[in-house]
C-alpha cells in the first residue's frame, strides 16, 4: 500500500495514500511507535478521517431534498482509494479528494476535501479543508479518529494510563444504543475532575461521547512514565474517546458533528451537529498531536 513519510530531528510520520490515513508517528529519540498498527484481529484501522458524516446513520441512510442516500459509518474518506497526494514538501503532506460521478450517488454535493499533515518540532498538525464547488449550500460533518498505543513501554499495562484534560469539568457521556445511535441516556464520567483512568471495561458500552466539551486539550499520561502525548483541538466542539474493550490503544477523536440520534428524522439539513457551507466558500479545522 502506497505511503508517504516526513521526518525531522524529533519525529517520523507516515501517511497511507488510501484514505490519507496517518499510520505512524515514531519518536526518533525513544524509537517508540505511537500510532496503533491496525492489527486486523482487533481493529484494522490506524487513524481514519471522518467526512461527511461521523459515526452511523439510522438505517445507514439519510434524506436530502426527498431523496434517500446511503453512506457507510464515518463517511466516504475512510478507506477511499481515490485520494491523491497533492503536495509534498520538507515538512508537509497534502492530500485531496474531489467529488466524482460516483461520490454524487451517496453525497449529492460537489466538494474538494483536503487534509494536510504538517510536522514542526515535536508537533504534528492535521488540518482539514472543505471547499464547496457547488452552486448550493453543502452539509457535512468532519473529524479525526487517531488511535494511540497504550501502553507504549514494555513494563507498563493499560491500567497505568489515563487521560488528563486541561481543566476540571463536569462531564457526561451520551450513551450509544445497540445500533450505534446516540440515545437520550447519559452517564456521569467526571464530577469537577479532569482525569479519566483507562481500564479494560471503560468502553464496554462503546465510545465515550462528549458534546460541547469545554476542554480543548487532553494528554495521554502514564503513572509510571509521565506525559506521552497531548492533543489540542480548539476547532472542534465534540470529542469521542474509544477503544475495542481490552485492546492496547485509545482513540482520541476531535469531532465537528455526531452520529445520528435515536429520534432523528434522517434529514441531512437538520441532522444534529451538521455544518453548512455556502457555495464557493472554504471551511478549515485543525488539531495538533504533540509528542512529549
Amino acid at each position: 500500500m502506497k505511503k508517504f513519510t516526513l521526518q525531522n530531528e524529533h519525529l517520523s510520520i507516515s501517511v497511507l495514500e488510501k484514505g490519507a490515513e496517518l499510520c505512524s508517528i515514531k519518536n526518533l529519540k525513544t524509537e517508540k511507535e505511537h500510532i496503533w498498527q491496525a492489527d486486523p484481529e482487533i481493529w484494522s484501522s490506524h487513524a481514519p478521517n471522518l467526512f461527511p458524516i461521523i459515526g452511523v446513520l439510522k438505517d445507514g441512510q439519510y434524506f436530502y431534498e426527498g431523496e434517500a442516500y446511503y453512506m457507510p459509518k464515518h463517511g466516504m474518506v475512510r478507506h477511499n482509494e481515490n485520494i491523491r497526494l497533492k503536495e509534498k514538501t520538507e515538512d508537509k503532506l497534502a492530500f485531496e479528494l474531489i467529488y466524482s460521478e460516483e461520490s454524487l450517488k451517496s453525497y449529492p454535493f460537489k466538494f474538494n476535501f483536503q487534509i494536510i499533515y504538517k510536522l514542526k518540532g515535536k508537533k504534528l498538525q492535521i488540518a482539514q479543508k472543505i471547499t464547496n464547488l457547488d452552486s448550493k449550500t453543502i452539509f457535512f460533518s468532519l473529524g479525526g479518529h487517531p488511535a494511540f498505543n497504550a501502553p507504549i513501554n514494555n513494563d507498563e499495562k493499560y491500567e497505568d494510563y489515563y487521560l488528563e484534560f486541561d481543566q476540571n469539568m463536569n462531564l457526561e457521556t451520551h450513551i450509544l444504543n445497540n445500533e450505534g445511535l446516540v440515545s437520550q441516556k447519559t452517564q456521569r464520567i467526571l464530577q469537577n475532575e479532569k482525569k479519566i483512568e483507562l481500564h479494560e471495561h471503560l468502553f464496554d458500552d462503546d465510545a465515550l461521547i462528549f458534546k460541547n466539551i469545554t476542554s480543548k486539550a487532553v494528554a495521554l499520561k502514564s503513572q509510571l512514565s509521565g506525559t506521552i502525548l497531548t492533543i489540542e483541538y480548539s476547532d472542534f466542539k465534540n470529542l469521542g474517546v474509544w477503544a475495542k474493550p481490552g485492546a492496547p490503544y485509545v482513540c482520541i477523536e476531535p469531532w465537528l458533528g455526531i452520529a445520528d440520534v435515536e429520534g432523528t428524522d434522517q434529514n441531512l439539513e437538520t441532522k444534529e451537529g451538521i455544518l453548512q457551507l455556502e457555495a464557493g466558500k472554504e471551511f478549515k479545522a485543525a488539531y495538533t498531536i504533540n509528542i512529549e
